[in-house]
């Protein structure tokens, strides 16, 4: 297989084998690959928890659980202050719909 890299990246790639940290580019792209695989598998984890905190919320609201819109606006509006305080991967709902 080969594989074309931008200059950039082929500089990058070659920085990390210089560095001895690494023996060859393969290695390099090796290890990169394996670091996206995990990175993805994460994040699919992520979005099927945020999937059922989603189904969960949205039955709370189907069974009368709702609050008011300025409520929920001004909850909104924590939430989005806090997130910026604490950057996260994925932001994490709370089902406080009374």
């Amino acid at each position: 297989m080969n594989v074309s890299l931008t200059p950039e990246l082929e500089r990058f790639v070659q920085e990390k084998v210089h560095s001895g940290r690494y023996t060859s580019a393969s290695e390099v792209v090796r290890e990169a690959l394996r670091l996206l695989e995990e990175h993805d598998k994460v994040r699919a984890v992520q979005l099927a928890e945020f999937r059922e905190e989603i189904d969960r919320c949205l039955a709370s609201l189907e069974r009368g659980e709702g609050i008011d819109g300025a409520t929920a606006l001004a909850q909104l509006r924590q939430r989005s202050h806090a997130r910026r305080q604490l950057p996260a991967a994925l932001p994490q709902l709370k089902c406080t719909l009374q």
